[in-house]
């Protein structure tokens, strides 16, 4: 079997990499080779292993060659980030919508049919006068995007559905949760600094807190987000309710309550380190975004949320000595 994980160089996609390799195979066959693409290579460190291929540089100039690999298995993470979208309408139109295009084209002139997981964001969903947010959103509630990121993700999840519809594909949506603690530095995402108050706190360091203490948020562990991708991808077509994107199950909790852990953690010292200083752009972007979920398709396919948010700040500080310790 031949895969392929888009954005592959980034810690979502290594993950899911490592997760692949580990198990040897997929729906009963083994993984010849999985290829990671991506702009950049993975960083130094990465995990050595003979059935790993790196390619590296703007997806659309590499559809053409990816058609030719007809890959059996595709993971699409590659992604132009939230604010960054609001910033550059050119840049999120080209990686969001013709990056996904380009590549479902790929898909469909390879002949291969292959089984494609698309990455889409709970950011589709958002509340406007006319069509206000319920305060839990269900499978059956209809996605309202209040920014370009949503709305791109959107298109992506249609032409997913139409490729599948039409037999090119065989294609699911996952829509993920904002990924929390993420390891690294702070990057374009509106959500970035729901990661940066535990992180770097955590690591002795600063950093802003750029909503409300009572903004509610929906989130997953790296390690659940995971476990989501792989179940979408592995589950028989009959048991996913459809064409239509899935929701990923999601811990709600508010900004306060993600503060509360730190200190439990760190300490009043790490706490002090977090300075809120609310950011109006991303204050808006997030706060369109649905806090609560109602996950029933995802719940048929055995996915729960993680269980309370201390359980993912013990999950980063094992992530971390392992890291220290060279382990991952």
């Amino acid at each position: 079997m031949k895969i392929l994980i888009t954005g592959g160089a980034g810690f979502l996609g290594l993950r899911l990499a490592s997760a692949l390799l580990d198990q040897g195979e997929f729906a009963g066959e083994s993984i010849a080779e999985l290829t990671i693409a991506d702009l950049i290579p993975p960083p130094g460190g990465q995990r050595k292993d003979a059935r790993i291929r790196v390619m590296t540089g703007d997806l659309l100039e590499q559809c053409s060659a990816l058609a030719r690999m007809r890959f059996d298995l595709v993971f699409h993470l590659a992604a132009a980030v939230s604010s960054a979208c609001e910033a550059d309408f050119d840049l999120g139109m080209r990686s969001n919508v013709d990056g996904i295009r380009s590549l479902l084209e790929a898909s469909r002139v390879s002949g291969a049919c292959p089984r494609l997981v698309f990455a889409s964001s709970a950011a589709v969903f958002g509340g406007e006068a006319a069509l206000p947010l319920p305060a839990v959103v269900s499978d059956a509630t209809l996605p309202a995007p209040q920014s370009s990121y949503g709305i791109q993700k959107f298109i992506g999840e249609q032409l997913v559905a139409d490729y599948s519809r039409r037999g090119y594909i065989d294609g699911r949506s996952l829509r993920l949760m904002t990924v929390v603690v993420r390891p690294g530095r702070p990057n374009a995402a509106a959500s970035s600094f729901l990661s940066s108050i535990i992180r770097e706190p955590l690591r002795g360091e600063a950093a802003v807190c750029a909503a409300p203490l009572e903004t509610r948020v929906a989130l997953a562990s790296p390690r659940r987000t995971v476990q989501a991708l792989l179940r979408v991808a592995e589950a028989d077509r009959s048991l996913l309710g459809g064409r239509t994107a899935i929701n990923m199950p999601a811990l709600s909790v508010s900004v306060r309550e993600m503060l509360d852990a730190l200190e439990r953690f760190g300490g009043a010292a790490a706490r002090a380190r977090v300075e809120l200083r609310v950011d109006p752009t991303i204050e808006r972007i997030v706060g369109s975004w649905p806090a609560a979920f109602d996950a029933v398709r995802a719940g048929r396919l055995g996915l729960s949320p993680d269980p309370d948010f201390p359980s993912i700040v013990e999950e980063f500080l094992r992530d971390e000595d392992a890291r220290r310790k060279g382990e991952i």
